[in-house]
């Protein structure tokens, strides 16, 4: 068993290497300092090494990208919780934020450019999944204004567009980005369950849908009717 993790473990110590000699650089002075010769220098290994682990280039910044959003996962776990869901909405806008501005290469690969995106990547997805629990709550507490869909999409695109918007200007501007949390909570969020306010049957839609996977009184088919019915009263 010894000599069958070694080689196993060997590998995956050069590849972290690699990948970590990669981010350096690209933190450092940005995607085009990121070659195979300079990242083959800064791991101290040989190019065809890389080629080997990665493909290519892209293959490689797609590896950086990955790890990327690992570490910003790993992050958001850490994170306290925060019992109010919407509170729990700011402070988990508040970290991709602080996190975009405190890595702007790193974030600019992982959201600048959508062809640098890792394909089928599982920190992608787990950060997808964080962010669907984060909508969820404010549905099941009946505090979401608008489908989950689209919440999650605003919330993409205020978080996204805020960071890239504050990189560009290459100064941070505290007042634009509370004005842009606040603009998107307002969007998002009710000041009050959707059941006691003039929201109605929309909302209450939305946190009955949230809470429809763990109904154990229907079968799965009709479950899923139940929840297109709840999606086009909630839109």
């Amino acid at each position: 068993m010894r000599t069958e993790e070694g080689p196993v473990a060997a590998v995956e110590g050069l590849r972290e290497r690699i990948v970590a000699a990669a981010t350096e650089l690209l933190e450092e002075s940005g995607r085009e300092a990121v070659t195979t010769r300079a990242v083959a220098a800064r791991a101290g290994v040989q190019a065809p090494a890389i080629y080997r682990l990665f493909g290519d280039k892209e293959g490689l910044l797609h590896a950086v990208a990955d790890e990327g959003l690992g570490a910003y996962l790993s992050e958001k776990e850490a994170q306290e919780h925060v019992e109010d869901p919407v509170d729990d909405l700011r402070a988990g806008w508040d970290l991709h934020v602080d996190f975009g501005l405190a890595h702007p290469a790193l974030y600019s690969l992982m959201y600048a450019d959508p062809g640098t995106a890792p394909p089928a990547s599982p920190a992608l997805t787990a950060a997808e999944e964080h962010l669907t629990r984060r909508i969820r709550r404010l549905a099941a507490a009946g505090r979401l204004r608008v489908g989950e869909r689209l919440a999650t999409d605003l919330v993409h695109a205020s978080g996204r567009g805020t960071v890239l918007t504050v990189l560009a200007e290459g100064r941070r501007d505290d007042e634009l980005l509370t004005a842009s949390r606040e603009a998107l909570v307002a969007a998002v969020t009710t000041e009050a369950p959707a059941f006691e306010s003039p929201a109605g049957p929309a909302g209450a839609a939305r946190a009955l849908r949230a809470g429809l996977d763990g109904v154990t009184g229907l079968s799965t088919a009709e479950r899923q009717l139940m929840g297109e019915w709840l999606e086009r009263i909630s839109d």
